[in-house]
């Protein structure tokens, strides 16, 4: 069964997002505009600790 994939709403008109689906005990995430070149896989738990320094402000671009 292939993962059913979920856009951010705040996404803008550009396609400068990416994308999420929740596999079994993993979050998947790959680039909205090349969702065919592939997808990281993280635990939920590197998942939330993403989340945590994305909302910090320290992840780059």
């Amino acid at each position: 069964m292939s993962p059913t994939w979920r856009k951010a709403p705040q996404s803008d008109d550009y396609g400068n997002c990416i994308e999420l689906a929740a596999l079994a005990g993993a979050v998947a995430i790959r680039d909205s505009k090349a969702p065919d070149v592939g997808h990281l896989i993280l635990t939920p738990r590197a998942f939330v600790r993403l989340l945590a320094h994305v909302r910090q402000g320290s992840v780059s671009r």
